[in-house]
């Protein structure tokens, strides 16, 4: 056995430690059945028969005006790929084709680094493993047992499939964030412009009166000064802010919170939690019709989420069937399915036909998101309103309750 040094990444975040295996590849599986995508593996130095460690990844020092590789990108290369095995093309000549058809300077960087593994004595799906942060562990898992079985054509038409239904579900989740958002930003942009050229016309009408004004006038002016005298310190403390959230958001604690914040907000968020359960359940159903365990299935889906929230509520029914417990009594723990999803779930497992059972959960939730889309506005539109009347109410009492005690002191006089 030899003794090899391993990084990788896990839905928790990056990982790394040493593994005995007879080779890499037996290592590979090991990270993969724990959830564990493989980045590099290298045998340790100073052992007999150790091989020749990876190579790292040169494409990575890429130019910064190349274009990054895209979800497009690897559907088109897994259908082509699925095209020319089938057509009885070798693997090493149908990448090589790839890689000098290939548009992007990125994608042929990664290809000829696969080729160069593959060339070299090293499995495919670690080929792709140690290719950094381009394919996940769902992608090496479906490889590694198109390998095993000696369906590799199959697998990629599979995983062109999945990656077409991603990118679908991925534009919903825009969609359904993309409204509600720039609501709030055309709010937000209404109370700067009132404060900095609305109230201050108003202010020195208000000054000329001589009289005490009322509460919420006097708060909206002090607000309306200080963002003219401040505005500049305002506007630096909303970029620091805004750099920090989003360092705090890449860390693990943050993706964890963020996820789970996407999934609580008012309208959209339902919106979210369907299309992503619609993405686990189509990427569970095809892996399991692939032939990958369960386990390890439910490992390589939770990477393909992009809700951390939801990745470890799938990472927490991985780690329950492992103790034994029924799919269904996991996905009910995880909190996550609705009951009729569960009842489907439960079916599937006693008649052997969860697979099938999956695929129709993914359809049932990318229609919901669908219809939910289209009735988007509809249910945004009285959030809206009841906003703009709290701000027409505001702003109605600040400006004109001066007028209407100037009106009556006048009235008084006479």
């Amino acid at each position: 056995m030899i003794r090899f040094a391993y990084t990788g990444r896990s839905a928790a975040g990056p990982v790394n430690g040493t593994l005995e295996g007879a080779d890499a590849g037996a290592v590979a599986d090991l990270l993969l059945a724990r959830g564990v995508t493989p980045l590099r593996i290298e045998a340790e130095s100073g052992q007999a028969g150790a091989a020749e460690p990876s190579r790292p990844v040169k494409a990575v020092i890429a130019g910064w005006l190349e274009p990054a590789i895209g979800a497009v990108d690897l559907m088109l290369f897994c259908r082509q790929l699925h095209t020319l095995l089938r057509s009885g093309v070798p693997i090493l000549r149908a990448l090589l084709g790839l890689q000098e058809s290939a548009s992007n300077p990125r994608m042929r960087a990664h290809l000829a680094e696969v080729r160069r593994s593959l060339e070299s004595g090293i499995e495919l799906s670690m080929s792709f493993a140690q290719q950094s942060g381009l394919f996940n562990g769902f992608f090496v898992a479906m490889v590694r047992v198109g390998e095993m079985t000696g369906r590799l054509d199959e697998v990629f038409d599979r995983l062109s499939r999945h990656l077409e239904f991603e990118m679908f579900m991925r534009q919903q989740v825009k969609s359904a964030l993309r409204y509600p958002m720039f609501v709030m930003a055309a709010m937000v942009a209404a109370i700067g412009v009132i404060n900095v050229m609305v109230i201050p016309a108003f202010a020195t009408v208000f000054e000329s009166f001589g009289a005490d004004l009322p509460m919420p006038t006097r708060i909206l002016l002090a607000t309306s000064r200080f963002t003219v005298s401040y505005g500049w310190l305002l506007g630096l403390a909303l970029v620091a802010a805004g750099f920090g959230w989003n360092a705090w958001r890449h860390t693990p604690e943050g993706r964890l919170q963020w996820g789970r914040f996407l999934l609580r907000v008012p309208v959209a968020g339902k919106i979210v939690r369907k299309a992503m359960l619609a993405r686990f359940a189509r990427g569970f159903a095809m892996a399991l019709k692939s032939g990958v365990p369960i386990e390890r299935a439910l490992a390589a889906v939770a990477q393909t989420v992009e809700n951390a929230w939801i990745a470890r509520r799938v990472d927490g029914m991985r780690d329950s069937v492992e103790r034994g417990e029924s799919i269904v009594r996991a996905a009910m723990a995880a909190g996550v399915f609705t009951p009729v999803v569960l009842q489907m779930i439960g079916v599937g497992e006693e008649t052997g036909a969860i697979d099938e059972l999956m695929d129709e959960v993914a359809e049932l939730y990318s229609n919901e998101v669908q219809y939910e889309l289209k009735t988007l506005s509809q249910q945004v539109e009285p959030i809206l309103i009841v906003f703009l009347g709290a701000l027409v109410l505001v702003l109605a009492l600040g400006v004109f309750l001066p007028m209407w005690d100037l009106g009556r002191a006048a009235s008084a006089g006479h």
